[in-house]
């Protein structure tokens, strides 16, 4: 080949190279400009939404003296409060204030009628609607101690509303209504509470407080809506520490309610929770005769041992393991005391006649304190 053709060759791949390298700049520059574009445009976004929320959390009118007069009906949700509130222009946005109130895990919202102004921060407003100062006065008290059972709730219910006691009860246990209230309470009214044992699907479930109204006579689902609010609200507070140990609601308010029935006012009930989880670890039945009474569905004194006999999934002198569900309403303490109970390797406990309780480990330690303090049955 000759010289004036490999030097012609040569010039064509150098030309064919620039062309390239031109090309591969051209595109690099396209990308980054691209690049650069998509960056911005994210950020504006981001900035942007930065924006609309800092503006949402802020009073809606600041300047405004105005003063407005807003219902919050019972049962209420956080998204319907949140609308409601919107709507009559006290705050800005509805989507945020619910968002707002999730991530500062705030709960306890009453039912009633708010003066409320558009010039109001958002925790200004959390907290009227918490503590409850409302335009109306309280005109109903309802009452529910700790350790009471569906019927004498019903009881309560019906004396503070000169309803008829057995029509509450129905009406707590009406299979149309029942389901209403799960729908409504999804996270705390699980099908467990259907299960065929279960004696009544709400037991255990309304909480124990003191519940106020704004009108004399309210209904069954008013009352049992404001209940299991504060059901909800509550249970709330230990969602973690049900998680970590594997509990259900129904599982935890079952083993609840068998601390709260067995207390006494001087009972370490993290101690009688240790005991209950000794024994069902160990496979033994949890032999607690307030189960006994539940399952023969009356109250006595003392559990005989032909008591011991009754023939009921309750009865857990008979089966081992919790109860189909609870048999009374708990509170926070015996709650507590059913997530965390103390470390020990008892496996009996007596309550005396004066309310102290003696633990034991062994069948004949507790037999001893038995002749001691108790009665031959």
């Amino acid at each position: 080949m000759s010289t004036d053709k490999k030097e012609t060759k040569k010039e064509i791949i150098r030309q064919n190279l620039l062309e390239l390298q031109s090309e591969a700049r051209i595109v690099r520059k396209i990308v980054f400009i691209i690049a650069v574009v998509l960056f911005l445009v994210a950020g504006g976004v981001t900035a942007g939404g930065y924006f609309y929320i800092k503006s949402a959390l802020e009073p809606a009118d600041p300047g405004s003296k105005a003063e407005k007069n807003i219902e919050i009906p019972i049962g209420s949700s956080v998204s319907g409060i949140a609308q409601i509130l919107e709507d009559n222009g006290i705050i800005k946005d509805a989507r945020v204030f619910k968002y707002y109130v999730k991530f500062k895990n705030e709960s306890g919202f009453m039912a009633g009628d708010y003066k409320l102004k558009p010039s109001m921060s958002i925790p200004e407003i959390i907290e009227r609607l918490k503590t409850g100062k409302a335009m109306q006065e309280v005109v109903l008290k309802i009452t529910i101690p700790e350790g009471k059972q569906l019927k004498q709730i019903a009881g309560i219910i019906a004396e503070k509303t000169n309803k008829n006691e057995e029509e509450v009860f129905n009406k707590l246990n009406n299979k149309s209504f029942v389901k209403a209230m799960m729908a409504k309470y999804p996270d705390i009214l699980t099908d467990e509470i259907l299960n065929k044992n279960v004696k009544y699907p709400l037991e255990g479930y309304l909480f124990p407080a003191t519940y106020s109204f704004y009108k004399e006579n309210p209904t069954v689902e008013e009352i049992v809506t404001v209940m299991l609010d504060k059901t909800k609200s509550v249970l709330q507070e230990y969602e973690g520490q049900m998680e970590e140990k594997h509990f259900s609601v129904h599982q935890l308010l079952t083993m609840a309610s068998l601390v709260e029935e067995e207390a006494t006012e001087k009972a370490d009930r993290d101690r009688i929770a240790s005991v209950f989880y000794n024994r069902i670890k160990t496979g033994m039945p949890l032999q607690t005769d307030p189960t006994v009474l539940y399952a023969k569905g009356k109250h006595q004194e003392r559990v005989l041992y032909k008591d011991l006999e009754v023939d009921s999934p309750y009865n857990t002198y008979k089966h081992k393991g919790l109860p189909p569900g609870p048999i009374a309403n708990a509170g926070t303490i015996s709650i507590e005391a059913a997530l965390n109970p103390e470390k020990t390797d008892f496996l009996y406990f007596l309550a005396t006649a004066d309310g102290d309780v003696i633990f034991t480990k062994t069948l004949d330690e507790h037999n001893k304190a038995k002749a001691e303090h108790i009665t031959n049955k």
